[in-house]
């Protein structure tokens, strides 16, 4: 069971970010099948498609070559995740300076309590520890306050994709991309 909010606002500082790792397997599963369940329009991922992955699926493609990486948020001797930020960095050779960031959700009980910043800032530390030069993502246009996260640790966007996600018949998402540069900064 989710903590209340006022009992995260005490914990706060004990937060952990950590990588997931192959035994979280089960709990990283379950977290990213309610984010896409509960936000279709966040994710380029379907409910349905990944709903057929058993926890094995979720461990064998979990990533195991850094700076790639799910961070994870958990309160101490909880097994439950309080959120998931995935990160993966570009291997082709004239993209090998670019990562991604993908997949970045928080527990609506948990949200507010800088826990999205601060797995961001656990991917963003990954990125330039690795030597990647920007960081890349897209966003809802219907997700305002995740925009104002990305833009308050710097992510400026760079355009718009119409009808970026295609969530059923005549029914789309566009998406912001938006881009942080990690050398000048």
């Amino acid at each position: 069971m989710m903590p209340t909010a006022s009992a995260l606002s005490r914990l706060r500082m004990s937060v952990m970010i950590r990588a997931v790792t192959m035994a979280d397997a089960a709990a990283f599963r379950a977290i990213r099948l309610e984010a896409l369940r509960l936000h279709p329009g966040s994710f380029g991922a379907a409910f349905e498609e990944e709903s057929s992955h058993d926890v094995a699926s979720f461990a064998a493609g979990l990533p195991r070559d850094p700076p790639d990486a799910v961070f994870g948020a958990w309160l101490p001797d909880d097994p439950e995740p309080l959120g998931m930020a995935g990160l993966y960095a570009e291997r082709r050779r004239k993209l090998a300076h670019k990562g991604h960031v993908w997949g970045v959700y928080v527990r609506e009980a948990a949200r507010g309590q800088g826990i999205g910043r601060a797995m961001l800032e656990g991917a963003i530390a990954a990125a330039r520890g690795a030597g990647l030069e920007t960081l890349l993502l897209t966003v809802s246009v219907e997700a305002p306050a995740a925009q104002a996260l990305y833009r308050g640790l710097g992510f400026r966007a760079y355009g718009t994709e119409p009808r970026g996600l295609r969530l059923g018949p005549g029914h789309y998402v566009d998406e912001v991309l938006m881009a942080l540069d990690l050398c000048g900064a």
